[in-house]
């Protein structure tokens, strides 16, 4: 009995040893792939779109309204996959998904710059937003957000810097093919590249953690249900503070040069803007990401509403190139802040079981919002002559949801998983 007892202790010492070499967490792979899978989302966004607004209209004749409003509806009908996607997440697993959404999207690209019909043109749009602004979005941020549990935030931040880096890349190079080939040739391609990924993803993915890794994810508390999550103030303050900030980026994002037109600065400004907000969000990015880990997402949320309220009062107010770098460089800060809590916060208060859908809901609400956004502000305009009085109403808005945010308490998961 002495014996066995001195072989217990020296076998538990040395399982509490440290290894030379930790096991290397796969959840990194996951989360590149994933960062690659958002990137691929940008034939069905707004800004992907705007690379082949100009000679699509062109080639077709399609007046500026018209496109307008079919690109509205097809957003909103698009906003209707994130559920039925997050669903099918939670059930089949991420690997099954983005293989079949990428490769879905890569064809729906394809035949958008083949066609010479005009309600084939309006399906194959409706589709690209459907399946990259939407499906394609929550399927890989649920992917990170099932493999990471203590490091979700800091993993998130990573995942946000990965992202913007890779659209910095994208865009330009999209604009580029656009402007030497044509928008068709160069959509064509797009839609290839997108539609390889899909064997990528079927070949690295991993749909749920193992070893050392079930462990970590383990030890967090009971995940709660989608209508358990939709019974929450916090499910509410931060889809709404998400959605918030969709509806004021996709409204300023498309008329941004008109926006300093109007207080007298020339298109050079605006490519200026373009160039210190996305430095300071990339920044922020980091920041939130490591803030995350330290704060309530509440608090970091509110921070991220008082940020954009001032941007959006401070607007208005405009005057010389200095107003301007702080205005970009507030709402640089602002979407560097938003984005990781979006990005984070579902798995971190709802859990990972029924994240897909979660998410998926909160995704349907910002699609919604980034929709009416520039229909707001076209109208603003059309109305007034000028969009001040809408930035001041936002700005009152935004900082109504951050003072909620002080107030909104984290929901209640009871008990640990086994």
């Amino acid at each position: 009995m002495q014996a066995r007892r001195m072989v217990q202790a020296i076998m538990g010492t040395i399982h509490c040893m440290p290894t030379a070499r930790a096991a290397f967490h796969y959840g990194w792979v996951n989360l590149v792939l994933a960062a690659l899978a958002m990137v691929a989302t940008l034939p069905g966004r707004t800004q992907g779109l705007g690379l082949v607004t100009e000679p699509l209209l062109a080639d077709w004749g399609m007046d500026r309204v018209m496109f307008a409003t079919v690109n509205f509806w097809a957003t909103l009908v698009g906003a209707l996959l994130c559920l039925p996607v997050g669903r099918l997440t939670d059930r089949a697993g991420p690997r099954l998904v983005i293989t079949l959404v990428t490769f879905a999207l890569g064809a729906a690209v394809v035949a958008m710059s083949r066609t010479t019909s005009l309600p084939v043109l309006f399906v194959t749009l409706t589709l690209t937003r459907a399946l990259g602004q939407s499906a394609l979005s929550v399927v890989s941020l649920a992917l990170v957000g099932k493999w990471f549990a203590r490091r979700l935030n800091l993993a998130m931040g990573i995942f946000a810097v990965l992202v913007a880096m890779g659209f910095i890349g994208a865009f330009p190079a999209v604009g580029a093919a656009v402007l030497s080939h044509g928008w068709r040739t160069a959509w064509f391609w797009v839609g290839i590249g997108v539609a390889l990924l899909g064997p990528i993803a079927w070949l690295l993915v991993r749909d749920k953690p193992t070893g050392d890794d079930v462990e970590a994810l383990a030890l967090q508390p009971s995940d709660l249900t989608l209508g358990q999550a939709l019974r929450t103030w916090a499910f509410w303050l931060f889809a709404l503070a998400s959605s918030a900030f969709g509806l004021v980026y996709s409204g300023i994002a498309l008329f941004n040069q008109s926006i300093l037109e109007l207080r007298g600065f020339p298109a050079e400004t605006y490519h200026r803007t373009l160039v210190v907000s996305t430095m300071v969000g990339l920044v922020c990015n980091f920041g939130a990401g490591w803030l995350g880990q330290k704060w309530p997402m509440q608090r970091l949320i509110g921070i991220g509403m008082a940020v954009l309220a001032a941007s959006l009062a401070g607007l208005p107010m405009v005057r010389t190139g200095l107003h301007v770098d702080l205005y970009a460089s507030a709402m640089g800060a602002a979407g560097g802040i938003v984005t990781v809590v979006f990005f984070s916060v579902w798995g971190q208060m709802f859990g990972r079981t029924h994240l897909g859908r979660i998410q998926g809901c909160a995704q349907a609400a910002t699609v919604v919002a980034s929709a009416v956004g520039p229909l707001l502000l076209a109208g603003t305009l059309a109305r007034t002559g000028s969009y001040d009085l809408l930035f001041f109403g936002l700005a009152g808005v935004v900082s109504m949801l951050g003072i909620a945010s002080w107030l909104v308490p984290s929901p209640v998961r009871e008990g640990l998983l086994s």
